[in-house]
C-alpha cells in the first residue's frame, strides 16, 4: 500500500481508536484515563516507525479495544454489545471521515503529479524573500489539502530550491506553514473537517486565519533568513517543466464535491 494512503487511514484508525475512550468511569494515572495513554502511545509509536505508521495504528487500536472488552466497557454498554451499539452510534461520521481523507490523498497526489510544486519555485525572488514566499505557498496549499500532503510538498520544493540543502529550522518552518494554514479551513486538516462534518460552519473556523497568519509571519521570516544563510535559493530551477492541467481540474473537480456535498 503507497505510504501517501497509509497516512489517512493510520488518521482514521486514531480517531476510531479516541471514540472507544468514553466510557464514564475508567481507571486512570494523574487524572488521565489510561486508555488514552495507550492512544498517545499508539502516536509515539507512529512517530518512531513511521515507515510502519497504518500497522502501528492497528496494533494500537486492537489494544485499545482489548482493554475496554476486558476492564472498562463502553458508554453504549459492556462487551461485544457495547463495541457494537458504539460503531452503530458513530459510523455516519466515521464513513464521512474515511471518504474524505481517502478522496484529500488521491487530491494530493494528483498536485503532485500535475508537476504544479515544481514550477512554483519559479517566481520566488532570490534571496531570503523567496523561502518565506515558499512558505506562503505551503500555507495557502494545506488551506485546500490535507497539512501532512502540504508538508511533503513544501519538503519537495525546497529540497530541489536549496540544492538538497534545507536547515532544520527551515524544515520545522514547512511543518508549521502547514499546519497553520490548515487551521482556518474546513478542508485542509483532520479536526476542522470533523468540526464541519459535525455541523461547525466554515465561517467558525476561517476566524483562526488571524493568528495562523501571525504565526507564519514571525516563524517564516526567521526560518527564511536562517535558510538563506546557510544555503542560498538555487534561481531558475526546472525552467522547461509544463503542468499538466488536467490533473490541476481533477483537484479543482474534488474540491468542488467535497465542499458542496458537505
Amino acid at each position: 500500500m503507497s505510504h501517501r494512503f497509509k497516512l489517512p487511514l493510520a488518521i482514521l484508525v486514531f480517531f476510531l481508536a479516541a471514540g472507544t475512550a468514553q466510557a464514564a468511569d475508567t481507571p486512570n494515572v494523574a487524572g488521565i484515563p489510561l486508555e488514552l495513554i495507550l492512544f498517545a502511545l499508539t502516536l509515539l509509536g507512529v512517530a518512531l516507525f513511521h515507515k510502519h505508521t497504518f500497522y502501528v495504528a492497528l496494533a494500537g487500536l486492537a489494544g485499545i479495544i482489548l482493554y475496554k472488552l476486558a476492564f472498562t466497557g463502553f458508554k453504549t454498554g459492556s462487551g461485544m454489545a457495547g463495541l457494537t451499539a458504539h460503531f452503530a452510534r458513530e459510523w455516519v461520521l466515521l464513513v464521512n471521515l474515511f471518504a474524505l481523507l481517502m478522496g484529500f490523498a488521491i487530491l494530493a497526489r494528483h498536485f503532485e503529479k500535475s508537476r504544479m510544486p515544481v514550477i512554483l519555485p519559479r517566481y520566488l525572488p532570490d534571496d531570503w524573500r523567496g523561502g518565506f514566499v515558499l512558505l506562503v505557498m505551503v500555507f495557502f496549499i494545506s488551506s485546500f489539502l490535507d497539512n501532512i500532503a502540504a508538508a511533503l510538498i513544501g519538503g519537495a520544493m525546497a529540497h530541489q530550491l536549496f540544492k538538497a540543502k534545507v536547515h532544520i529550522g527551515y524544515l520545522a518552518a514547512i511543518v508549521a506553514a502547514s499546519n497553520a494554514g490548515g487551521s482556518f479551513s474546513v478542508v485542509g486538516d483532520t479536526t476542522t473537517t470533523m468540526m464541519w462534518i459535525a455541523g461547525v460552519k466554515p465561517g467558525q473556523v476561517f476566524t483562526a486565519i488571524s493568528a495562523a497568519a501571525v504565526a507564519l509571519i514571525i516563524s517564516g521570516f526567521f526560518a527564511s533568513r536562517q535558510q538563506h544563510a546557510y544555503s542560498p535559493i538555487l534561481k531558475n530551477a526546472h525552467q522547461h517543466t509544463h503542468v499538466d492541467w488536467g490533473r490541476i481540474f481533477v483537484v479543482a473537480l474534488i474540491l468542488t464535491f467535497a465542499i458542496t456535498i458537505n
